[in-house]
């Protein structure tokens, strides 16, 4: 214990606090890996709460609410697909309007659940390795989407580094044009990446809805979108990185609860900015100089494809 705080019950909070947005993370790092900035992460994500609420509410079971909110999420993103693939809409102006329209369609539909409690989703039953002193707890005693948020990140690593769809993933977003030339369906491409970003987008929202806050309200993904988002730039488009970048996040937000339960002498309203400042800042010194992090980024990233033939 230190001031309090325990170190093992820190570290796994820091990693359930992670899951929404290292899911969301993901997803759009996949899309952005393929040259669609999708600004309508926050959108996606709040339908999947409200999507994944629902239908764990209704059919009593956490499963089909993880399910649902994937759908929830990857229907908006059709919306998203239509007009940055199809229509050739601003991507920009398309992923804000994403995020109004979900903010706003999520309210009207989850206005007859306030207050009600969604089923319990149970840890994964690992035996006695859950009382393994200190690594039990910080390991073995989460839910299964704590799991299949690091698996999504090795897996999507492996895909991008070792598999033929990872190449052509890549080339896309790199030179739309080339891989055009070369046959490969560019328009295609990036229709899945969109859809595979807002499942993963709003499975990280009901994650927030069903375990990190087991209940409905408005806005209850709190901008967990944008900090998503923000990730995915400060991993310089790597998996492993967003993956260090949600868990820094995640314990940022974890230890500022801790510290105003142990009543220190800082207003609360600084330790809730806290995890929000910290994020800028690091999106700061990532973008200083020659500016690494933008280096990195896909060459073709937010640009529109027209084919020529």
């Amino acid at each position: 214990m230190f001031g309090g705080i325990d170190p093992a019950l820190l570290i796994a909070a820091l990693m359930v606090a992670s899951v929404p947005i290292l899911l969301a993370a993901v997803g759009e790092l996949v899309v952005e890996r393929a040259g669609v900035l999708n600004l309508g992460v926050e959108g996606m994500m709040i339908m999947g709460a409200v999507v994944g609420f629902i239908a764990a509410v209704e059919s009593g079971s956490p499963l089909a609410g993880f399910v649902g909110g994937a759908l929830g999420g990857a229907g908006l993103s059709l919306l998203f697909m239509l007009l940055t693939q199809v229509m050739q809409a601003n991507q920009v102006a398309s992923g804000l309007a994403l995020t109004l329209f979900g903010q706003g369609l999520s309210s009207l539909l989850g206005q007859g659940y306030v207050g009600v409690k969604p089923p319990h989703t149970g840890a994964v039953p690992f035996g006695p390795l859950v009382d393994i002193p200190f690594l039990g707890r910080v390991l073995f005693g989460h839910d299964p989407l704590v799991y299949l948020s690091v698996i999504m990140v090795a897996a999507v690593w492996a895909m991008l580094k070792f598999s033929r769809a990872g190449l052509i993933l890549r080339a896309v977003g790199e030179n739309h044009e080339a891989a055009h030339a070369l046959g490969y369906k560019v328009v295609g491409i990036r229709c899945l990446a969109i859809l595979f970003g807002g499942a993963m987008a709003g499975l990280g929202g009901a994650y927030v809805s069903l375990v990190r806050v087991p209940q409905w309200v408005d806005g209850i993904t709190a901008g967990a979108g944008w900090i998503a988002l923000a990730i995915v730039v400060f991993a310089s488009w790597k998996p492993w990185r967003a993956l260090l970048g949600a868990w820094l996040f995640g314990g940022i937000s974890v230890l500022q609860l801790n510290l105003q339960a142990a009543r220190i002498g800082i207003p609360v309203e600084y330790l809730s900015m806290s995890p929000y400042v910290i994020t800028i800042l690091v999106l700061v010194v990532m973008s200083s100089g020659r500016g690494r992090a933008a280096l990195s980024a896909p060459a073709c990233l937010g640009q529109n494809f027209h084919a020529t033939s």
